[in-house]
This record gives structure tokens, sequence and C-alpha cells, in this order.
């Protein structure tokens, strides 16, 4: 064993005790980062090349500072993208959200589909489309400015010339694009107000605008959300919102027919929570 797996061992040990969900993964994380390497090949780090640096990493991480913010990049489906503080960090869960829309989107008999992604963060939705849908157009839409400034720079990265950022409120966003959109997708915010998160990682790191929904259920930019999809898709087009999973049944009926929806399904993640709404808007 080398110098350098030594330490991941103890580091380990450490994260493990502060209640650190993946202590290993993310010791090895950190260690990869300090030492310019990926997790595959630590094993060529030389001991004479070990870098105190990372037990600063592990103490901010014993400390539950999320893994992402001190190695400033968080993986998403086949992206890894910039983020940090003001930007929420993007989750496992929503990878199944983003796959769905990705999944319809490659059936549709649509040369170039048009995609609004309302409340893009870090972006991580709108790139996934944009990169994993060939030809796609997608919009991805932002208000708060610190959260618009880290999509900025990851759509510069890998935005491919085909997603376009918008400094726009998710409520009345894009007139233009009225009754033109083939699908959208959003994560918004939805806990509700009083309701603190379990994750110190969450609670303490991620920015209260992106976790904290308005509204006695959280509930409101949800509702937001299912006007603005109204106006701006097109008859038959898709969309897809992720709630909290004990909000499921609450998001069902924020979809009914009489304003037009139809196949309004509840989705579930890996771990067969409720994760997701999907509908569709009707053809009539």
């Amino acid at each position: 064993m080398t110098f350098l797996f030594d330490e991941i061992a103890h580091a380990t040990a450490r994260l493990a005790e502060a209640g650190v969900p993946s202590p290993r993964a993310d010791a090895e994380e950190i260690a990869a980062f300090v030492h310019g390497v990926s997790r595959g090949t630590l094993h060529t780090v030389k001991d004479a090349d070990f870098d105190a640096l990372f037990w600063e990493g592990i103490a901010r991480r014993e400390a539950r500072e999320p893994l992402q913010h001190i190695t400033g990049r968080a993986y998403f489906r086949f992206l890894s993208l910039e983020v940090g503080p003001g930007v929420f960090v993007p989750r496992p869960e929503t990878e199944v959200v983003a796959g769905w829309a990705i999944d319809r989107l490659r059936e549709m008999d649509v040369a170039s589909p048009v995609v609004v992604d309302l409340g893009t963060g870090s972006g991580a939705i709108a790139l996934s489309i944009a990169q994993e849908v060939a030809l796609a157009q997608v919009h991805a839409v932002e208000i708060d400015p610190v959260a618009y400034g880290w999509a900025k720079k990851n759509i510069l990265e890998h935005g491919q010339g085909r997603t376009s950022l918008h400094p726009e409120d998710l409520a009345d966003c894009l007139p233009e694009l009225n009754g033109r959109v083939d699908l959208v997708i959003s994560n918004p915010p939805y806990i509700p107000p009083g309701a603190i998160p379990r994750d110190p990682e969450v609670r303490d790191y991620d920015p209260s605008r992106a976790l904290y929904g308005s509204g006695d259920d959280g509930l409101d930019e949800v509702r937001a959300v299912e006007r603005t999809a109204r106006r701006l898709l097109r008859p038959g087009g898709f969309m897809a919102v992720e709630h909290a999973d004990e909000q499921g049944n609450s998001v069902y009926w924020l979809f009914p027919e009489d304003k037009g929806w139809r196949d309004v399904r509840l989705r579930q993640d890996l771990t067969g929570r409720d994760r997701f709404v999907t509908a569709r808007l009707n053809q009539d």
C-alpha cells in the first residue's frame, strides 16, 4: 500500500465517524482532486508527492461541506459541471428526470426539438439534453444572478451552441416561444417553508432560493411551472417537474384535465420513491 492509500484509509474512518454517507469514495475524490489525477490512477502518486492539502479537504468534508464545493465539480449523467457556493448541487435522482425527458425527445418525430428548462441552476438538465439529443434547441431559464453565473460557465464549456441562457423568471419567461415548445422540464424549489432538510450539505450549503418553495405547501413554484408549460407547449408537447417524495399526489393534481392536460403520471426515482410528475398537453 502506498502512503497516499494509507492516508485515504485514515481519512475514510474520520469521514465515516462524521456521518458522511460515502466516506471512502469521498476521500478518494478529494485525494484525486488534490493530486491532479483520477481515482483510477491514485496508485501512481508517489509517496514523496503526497500533498498535505488532502487533509484540508478532508477537514472540510468532515464538517459536511459538500464534496462538490471542495472539488469544484459535480457529475451529472455524462457531464462534469462547475459548481460552488450560490448554486444548487445537482442530485443523482434528478438524472432520472432528465433521462425520461431525453427518451421522450428521441422518440419524437421532430427534426430539431425545442426544450425549455425552467430554473436551470447549474445547467445540468439543459446541458444533458443538449448533449444527448441530436439537434435539440435548449432554452435554460434562471433568474438568480449567482446561479445564472454558474450556468453561464457550464454552457460556455458544454453548450455546443445549442443551449441558450435566459435571465428571466420561470413564471413569465420566453413569451416568444408560446405554443412552440416540444418539452418543458423543471426542478423548481419545493420544500415547504419551515421544513428543515435532513442533510447538512443541503441545509447549510445549498442556496435557500433553490430549496424553499412559496405557499403553505411549498408548491407555488410548481403551480407557476404548470401555467408556464401550458403556455409554452405546442399541442401534444410534454412536461416533467420534480418534487419531494412525499409531494407526489399533491403535484399530480396540479395538472388536471380541465386545464388541457392528459397522460398525467406520477413517476419514481431509482430508489422507488415518488420523484416527478409528467404530463402531455392535449392535441385538440
